[in-house]
């Protein structure tokens, strides 16, 4: 069920980001110009306005036509989360529109744009301050044109509906437009200090209100990229090498291939970028045609690096580097212990490791490409979720200028991560460069695990020491993976204070809320994860693992004391020092997430009596960034079958903390959808590498969380006036701890690895 929040919001006025308007520098004008996205009516959601008049854009973002359709131009991808209703919806309430006349434009690449990306539960937070500021520069803006016309004074006018009104009279936000009346300028300073509305005056934000792609979704004429088409287009799929990095292709055979109907030839990708080296393209009049040549051909490689790896030899060499007391990068989170001297004093210690297995992101969608050349601009069609990482790589790979590189939009079929890396339009372009024509290249679902941007696994040490009254005087996280950002983004790695460069997003999560006294945390790169293959960001990202050690510890560490575990996790959130938060983002600090500790406590009922060998096992989690928090418990119930090992999960009760809940069902669906996916990694998802690929490469073996068992779940978004914070990701990482915190609670078991097998519950009870 979902649970009541509170409508209220923050009144402060925000000023977060550039706002970016047609205008001389340092002033914004608002006038009448020409609509400056293009629109694609083949794209769902890039809905023309229906006027025929001239246009009021105020700003990049929205523009106004003569019938008072509103169009937003949104830079986020589209994949299943409704992200460009939840985003108009706080441009619009500020605007005062009617919701029946907004509509949305998934806008195609372009520098005007900024920074083109959509991941990390960024886009609500990152876009409110912008879109209230475009919302409320455009309402003022207005209700001043709108008395001019109405020859009264702006104090004396409302704008509410898509109108401006005047005690009786009023006048349309359309035909405002068409009237050519509006002139008005905003200094940098002067728009940073607009009123932004109170609470008690929100329309839309934290209502119900309908989005406005459903129907495209529901009828059929939603396009997603797999379903670009351009005329005289030929089919492409990639033969692929032993190794994602570092092969060669030595010799090519297509005898075979030449029998099957529509083949036309192959390709010998030549990659500037070395984003696909070693892959061989076969070429058709048709994608069926391209499947079965390329199974035909036969290919000599040389194979690069990690041939030869398998899970076990990625697991070791993570706990070997743990274990060595030099390399890795330590965190800015204290004035932590050193090795030599931690837990000196203690009354007692804790020592545990935690390990987590290799992840697939198997989005309904394999990963799909077109590209072609048209009026000296190489164009890719496709749906991604960072536009703005990937067009440098293309314009590496293609040796031309970034600037003749446009990305067109797409709805994506699933995202969680995997399209955050757009190396997919990558052999797509080089191919249409080589051939002269457009390229349509689509990986079969085989194609798209073993191309995949894996989740590396993880390997991790966590240790605690005690005074004799119980409390925590020292701790520390160590934790190795694969390094993401490392792969694919090293200009975005971060730095400690000592200026060495590590992935926030492979320790994000470690740095916590709690109140530990002496804390160090160290990431460390799994260099042999990130040589075989390329290491991606998948929904959740480093808390999927870190949260995972985190969190079962603090229950590890609560048992070791004789404490009950949520008593112990209240005592440690105490909101002190580092831990009081600080604005705009994260007010309140660890206070809050004790509250929604507590909550998800009692809305489970911790302490009511239970059937044997069920239990309910509880964790809490911020997210991944401790500026953008949101607070996240959950408590999981399961039941134990001693003679099988099968873990049944039979509720999931959450609270949550976002701040201003902008979109409700948006908000529901996200924690509902990030939870299961928490649930599926923690007992039934994963795979392993094997001679340095994955061993499962379609969902007949690889085994995501099946409908019959979804449980009952329970969610809670607590009341707040914060400012609004991520939803995508944070219960995603609470669902696996919580569920082997309940397996301990039931039958006396700690299972340190993920995901937890029945064969693997078995030993361990027997042991």
């Amino acid at each position: 069920m979902n649970r009541p929040f509170s409508p209220d919001q923050p009144t402060t006025p925000w000023s977060r980001r550039a706002f970016l308007v047609a205008g001389g520098a340092g002033v914004i004008a608002f006038g009448f110009s020409h609509v400056i996205a293009a629109i694609d009516p083949a794209v769902p959601g890039n809905v023309p306005g229906a006027g025929t008049g001239p246009l009021f854009a105020p700003t990049q973002w929205f523009a106004i036509d003569s019938k008072g359709i509103v169009t937003v131009n949104i830079i986020r991808a589209e994949m299943g989360q409704h992200v460009g209703t939840g985003l108009a919806r706080i441009l619009a309430d500020e605007l005062e529109a009617d919701w029946a006349k907004v509509r949305i434009v998934h806008v195609d690449t372009d520098p005007k744009w900024g920074l083109m990306v959509t991941g990390g539960s960024w886009s609500v937070w990152q876009t409110f301050p912008l879109f209230s500021q475009a919302g409320a520069a455009g309402r003022i803006a207005l209700i001043e044109a709108g008395a001019r016309l109405m020859g009264t004074t702006p104090d004396r006018c409302i704008a509410k509906g898509g109108a401006v009104h005047a005690g009786g009279r009023s006048i349309s936000f359309g035909d405002i437009a068409k009237s050519g009346a509006v002139a008005r300028q905003f200094t940098a300073e002067e728009l940073a200090k607009l009123p932004i509305k109170s609470v008690a005056r929100r329309q839309l934000i934290g209502r119900p209100t309908p989005a406005l792609d459903i129907d495209a979704k529901t009828n059929g004429t939603a396009i997603y990229g797999i379903d670009a088409k351009v005329a005289g287009m030929v089919y492409a799929r990639p033969k692929l090498p032993p190794t994602r990095n570092g092969a060669k292709v030595v010799s090519v055979d297509d005898s075979a291939a030449k029998n099957v109907a529509g083949y036309q030839r192959y390709l010998i990708l030549e990659d500037p970028s070395d984003t696909v080296p070693g892959w061989v393209m076969a070429i058709a009049d048709n994608y069926p045609a391209a499947i079965k040549a390329a199974d035909l051909i036969e290919v000599s490689w040389v194979a690069g690096p990690g041939a030869d790896v398998s899970e076990k030899m990625l697991l070791d060499h993570a706990a070997g580097l743990i274990a060595r007391t030099d390399g890795g990068v330590d965190l800015d989170v204290s004035d932590g212990p050193s090795p030599a001297n931690f837990g000196a004093g203690a009354a007692s210690t804790l020592d545990a490791s935690y390990t987590t297995g290799t992840v697939l992101h198997f989005q309904l969608e394999p990963v799909n490409a077109l590209a072609f050349q048209k009026g000296g601009v190489f164009e890719v069609h496709t749906g991604n979720q960072w536009q703005s990482l990937i067009l440098p790589t293309l314009a590496k790979a293609l040796g031309i200028p970034e600037a003749k590189i446009v990305m067109r939009t797409y709805l994506l079929g699933g995202g969680f991560g995997r399209r955050l890396n757009g190396d997919y339009a990558v052999p797509a372009a080089l191919a249409a460069q080589a051939l002269g024509k457009p390229v349509k290249m689509i990986l079969t679902r085989e194609d798209d695990a073993r191309f995949d941007s894996a989740r590396s696994v993880s390997a991790q040490r966590l240790r605690m020491a005690f005074d004799r009254s119980g409390k925590v005087t020292a701790m520390e996280h160590h934790a190795c993976a694969g390094w993401p950002t490392q792969a694919l983004a090293p200009a975005v790695l971060a730095k400690n204070k000592a200026g060495d460069k590590y992935d926030p997003f492979a320790i994000s999560g470690a740095d916590h809320w709690y109140d530990v006294g002496r804390q160090r945390v160290r990431a460390i790169v799994n260099d042999m994860a990130n040589t075989t293959f390329r290491p991606g960001w998948l929904r959740s990202v480093g808390p999927g693992w870190t949260n995972w050690a985190l969190e079962s510890f603090i229950d590890e560490a609560a048992h070791h004391i004789k404490a009950d575990p949520v008593a112990f996790r209240l005592k440690l959130l105490t909101g002190a020092g580092r831990n009081a938060g600080s604005s705009p983002s994260a007010v309140g600090g660890a206070l809050r997430q004790a509250e929604v500790v507590r909550r998800a406590a009692q809305m489970a009922g911790w302490d009511d009596k239970l059937p044997g060998d069920t239990a309910l096992g509880l964790a809490t989690s911020f997210g991944q960034e401790r500026d953008m928090p949101t607070w996240t418990a959950c408590v999981a119930r399961v039941h134990v079958d001693r003679k099988t090992g099968v873990v049944r999960v039979e509720k999931l009760t959450l609270a949550v903390d976002a701040g201003t809940i902008v979109d409700p069902d948006g908000a529901l669906a996200q924690v509902q959808g990030s939870a299961l996916w928490g649930l599926s990694m923690a007992l039934h998802e994963g795979t392993e590498f094997v001679n340095g690929q994955v061993r499962d490469t379609n969902l007949n073996s690889y085994m995501p969380l099946r409908m019959a068992d979804v449980p009952e779940m329970d969610i809670a978004f607590v009341e707040s006036p914060q400012p609004p914070v991520g939803l995508g990701e944070p219960a995603t990482t609470v669902v696996g701890p919580a569920i082997g915190n309940a397996i301990f609670r039931a039958v006396g078991v700690r299972l340190r690895h993920i995901p937890i097998t029945p064969a693997q519950l078995l030993t361990e009870l027997k042991a």
